[in-house]
């Protein structure tokens, strides 16, 4: 990816997270191959990247919980970015599904408003209570066009409880996620995400090449934060 840095990337910023309870377990045509859908709640979640290896930029996204053989995590169905190349290394790189997209955050005090306007999505939170720190890991199990990937990684800010709300239209792919949530408010958020690894037996992991060409199927998964309910029967 000529003039677009290689991982591992180191991002700041802040970021909003939350959990919307679903009414049914994830398609599994909604999945990448060899994915399979599991029961769970989905996770929302938006970011203001202040610093990033492509310069400042936002990202929203909707992540389903899946496996990839043992590996449970988060499928990641949707993800939308305002950087042509962050969407390039992103889909190149690790195997996130990004689209460019209109994105827009507004901050006033404790409240962070982030619109797609696009699709006509809001997502809206209002932080309560003092911040206390947060440190959190990051597996992604993703594929990219050379095949399935594990993408370590791991952030750490500021964190506030939240009450977070997302706005659908009602014809949108993701009304079902709409309402009222749980969630987090994080400020002072810094992100590293490593190079991707291509699964090798049960637990190890062998690295792989920097980069592939993009896929039809460049759909990834997060494993759940520790706040996350079952978050440690899943790692």
């Amino acid at each position: 990816m000529p003039g677009i840095p290689d991982a591992p990337w180191r991002l700041s910023g802040e970021a909003i997270l939350a959990l919307s309870r679903r009414r049914r377990i994830g398609r599994a045509d909604a999945l990448p191959a060899g994915l399979r859908p599991l029961a769970g709640p989905a996770l929302v979640f938006a970011v203001r990247y202040g610093d990033s290896p492509v310069g400042p930029y936002l990202e929203f996204g909707m992540a389903e919980p899946a496996r990839l053989g043992p590996r449970p995590g988060w499928c990641v169905t949707t993800m939308a970015v305002t950087s042509a190349d962050s969407r390039v290394a992103g889909r190149a790189s690790w195997g996130f599904p990004k689209e460019l997209a209109s994105l827009v955050w507004d901050s006033d005090g404790p409240e962070r408003e982030v619109r797609w306007d696009e699709r006509g999505l809001v997502l809206r939170a209002h932080a309560a209570g003092p911040p206390l720190p947060f440190v959190g890991p990051l597996r992604s199990l993703q594929r990219r066009g050379d095949g399935p990937v594990v993408v370590p990684g791991h952030l750490w800010g500021l964190a506030r409880l939240a009450r977070v709300e997302l706005k659908v239209p009602e014809d949108d792919d993701l009304a079902w996620a709409g309402g009222p949530h749980r969630g987090l408010s994080l400020s002072g958020t810094r992100f590293t995400v490593q190079i991707a690894r291509q699964p090798h037996g049960l637990f190890s992991t062998l690295r792989a090449p920097l980069g592939a060409a993009e896929g039809t199927a460049a759909i990834g998964s997060f494993a759940p934060p520790e706040w996350a309910p079952g978050a440690e029967a899943l790692r």
